[in-house]
């Protein structure tokens, strides 16, 4: 057996709650850098064909397959180019279901939405200009971007100094890959996403598929879920990336090689749900 087919063999093995009851079972992804390549500019990000067609396959067989992203709704849905999926944006703060148009935002952030708005247009703007850092604004979070500027270490130094000025207005900052965010209020990441998402008494297991920081969180929601008896099972798969974090490869029931090595975990799936619907 050559080490590909084992690979692909142990990997169908962690996969096999899942591969056996997809009525009960929920997939849940990372969108950039699990899905989708990470490329210099945000907005250049697309998920290949391939992907597409698989995703496609997953809906139609699983009781839920849903992105969670940091992006907003409307535009992960945009990136992921899958009509059928659920789309958890904001990190859980939107919802947009199959064939809406608009996102359902979470009540409870509503009094909060322009706070961390009003905090980054009291910036430096000729600082930040300097620095190469990028502000995009996701509705009630704000993110500040600085891959490919030409001076990284200088960029990521002046995001430190805005996160300790963060803190200090009471909001809470978050860090992922190159990029910090500003948000309004401690519950947002994506584990209150899973939960949310999960939250059904039809659903038995679960698989989440991460590569960055914020993906913990939702290894989290899941060993809770477990513990508590909400879930069967639960499957945990962590994309390798020089820029990840280590934990997250620590703590998942299996690790792949980017994308690429992720797109053969949906491969697998994709394969038996269709067994499974005859």
């Amino acid at each position: 057996m050559s080490d590909a087919t084992g690979a692909s063999a142990r990997l169908g093995e962690i996969l096999a709650p899942m591969r056996t009851a997809p009525p009960e079972s929920a997939v849940l992804l990372d969108i950039d850098g699990t899905l989708a390549p990470i490329v210099p500019d945000p907005e250049e990000a697309a998920v290949p064909a391939e992907t597409r067609d698989i995703l496609r396959v997953l809906a139609a067989r699983y009781a839920l397959v849903a992105c969670i992203t940091g992006r907003r709704a409307l535009e992960a849905r945009w990136i992921v180019g899958v009509e059928e999926l659920v789309y958890s944006g904001n990190h859980g703060l939107e919802l947009l279901h199959p064939g809406a148009a608009e996102p359902d935002l979470d009540p409870a952030v509503v009094p909060d939405v322009r706070r961390a708005r009003d905090f980054v247009l009291e910036l430096d703007a000729e600082d930040v200009s300097a620095a190469g850092v990028r502000l995009e604004s996701k509705g009630p979070i704000q993110a500040l971007h600085w891959r490919g500027t030409h001076d990284e270490p200088g960029a990521r130094h002046l995001a430190e100094r805005i996160a300790a000025s963060a803190e200090g207005a009471g909001l809470f900052p978050h860090w992922g890959r190159k990029v910090l965010e500003i948000r309004p209020r401690r519950d947002i990441d994506k584990g209150t996403a899973v939960a949310r998402l999960l939250d059904g008494p039809d659903l038995r297991n679960a698989l989440y598929g991460g590569d960055d920081w914020g993906d913990l969180a939702a290894f989290d929601a899941l060993d809770r879920l477990v513990e508590t008896g909400s879930l069967g099972a639960a499957v945990r798969i962590a994309v390798a990336s020089d820029e990840g974090p280590p934990q997250l490869a620590e703590r998942a029931d299996a690790v792949v090689d980017g994308p690429e090595g992720f797109l053969e975990a949906m491969r697998l799936l994709a394969e038996t749900s269709r067994t499974a619907g005859g």
